[in-house]
């Protein structure tokens, strides 16, 4: 349970690492847009410094960062009631990385399933950002004292991690200061697989660029990219039992009650029975309406870069005003003068 102690307060990031998917606003982006009118002050960061932890092109680190700011808005998350930032323009989410750096142990960095995953055979070689990276992220998360965070199944581990920490620090220094941090695993496409074979994630790594649709496509090229999606020869089920071995037609299931804000069950109730030469155009037909005017509205905006800067920069001062103060206590209670 989340201490009732904390206010209430959510925090998720995203890594600008271009080429937004359905996936990444399924997941993410609708979910933080229609959270934002539910009263609880909600911060969105794009997580510059956890993007460096291999190496980046300059100018396409910039590019994406405003690209994904881009997505944010065009989303339907609002500067104005959300706090919307760019991590490096928050010198606190690195101070107190720092600080966790020296409380988390590091039999559970190793145990981390994505720095196996990412090292691979050539750990020596990985830089030490790409293993200290969830210290960073327990950081991201409690600089803010946030008690909720929106994740997908992928990025559990790094929060219970983030709660290790906090209990450690907690216990260490004999104080209730941080969190336990509780994560929210919701929607029916929290995990959206590619549109070629549905037991893959939808993945911006993926060649072929008809896995996945892009937050950037236009009308014609999301109903094509649906139209195309693999499927198998049976009818829809009325049952969720009967998705079950059908990986490529449940994720096409899932997507539709996620964009249509159903569930598995009402959306089968309606389309049980029918074939994928019925149910796909009907898919098409929504995806372009949900999806379509997201790209419109994200090419408005990447054309005046320096709005998204003034809304970034707007959004750390505000930001600021939240991590300031618990920096200072948490320097106070580890002892440096100041």
């Amino acid at each position: 349970m989340t201490d009732t102690s904390f206010t209430p307060r959510v925090f998720s990031g995203i890594q600008p690492s271009g080429d937004l998917h359905l996936g990444n606003y399924l997941g993410a982006l609708k979910r933080f847009a229609d959270a934002q009118d539910k009263g609880v002050q909600s911060i969105y960061c794009m997580v510059d410094l956890h993007a460096i932890t291999v190496w980046q092109d300059p100018a396409d680190l910039k590019l994406s960062t405003r690209e994904l700011c881009a997505g944010f808005i065009a989303s339907g998350i609002d500067p104005d009631k959300s706090i919307l930032i760019n991590q490096s323009q928050v010198p606190e989410h690195a101070q107190l990385a720092w600080v966790f750096n020296c409380v988390a142990r590091m039999g559970w960095m190793g145990r981390m399933t994505q720095w196996k995953d990412k090292a691979g055979k050539n750990a020596e070689a990985a830089s030490l950002g790409l293993f200290a990276y969830p210290a960073l992220m327990a950081a991201d998360i409690l600089i803010y004292h946030a008690t909720h965070v929106p994740v997908g199944e992928d990025q559990k581990q790094h929060l219970e991690l983030t709660r290790d920490i906090a209990a450690k620090f907690n216990h260490d220094y004999g104080v209730d200061f941080f969190p336990l941090t509780e994560p929210v695993i919701e929607g029916a496409a929290t995990r959206v697989m590619s549109l070629r074979d549905g037991s893959k994630k939808m993945s911006k790594s993926d060649p072929s660029d008809a896995s996945r649709i892009n937050l950037t496509d236009d009308a014609d090229t999301i109903a094509k990219k649906i139209r195309k999606a693999k499927t198998d020869a049976d009818a829809l089920p009325s049952e969720v039992d009967g998705l079950k071995d059908r990986p490529e037609a449940r994720n096409l299931v899932n997507i539709f009650a996620a964009l249509n804000d159903q569930t598995v069950e009402q959306v089968l109730a309606d389309v049980g029975g029918q074939q994928f030469g019925t149910f796909k155009p009907k898919l098409a037909e929504l995806a372009v309406a949900k999806m379509a005017p997201i790209s419109t509205r994200m090419a408005e905006l990447m054309a005046d870069e320096a709005e998204i800067d003034r809304i970034l920069a707007h959004g750390a001062t505000q930001a600021r005003e939240i991590t300031a103060p618990i920096l200072k206590k948490t320097y106070e209670i580890v002892g440096m003068v100041g």
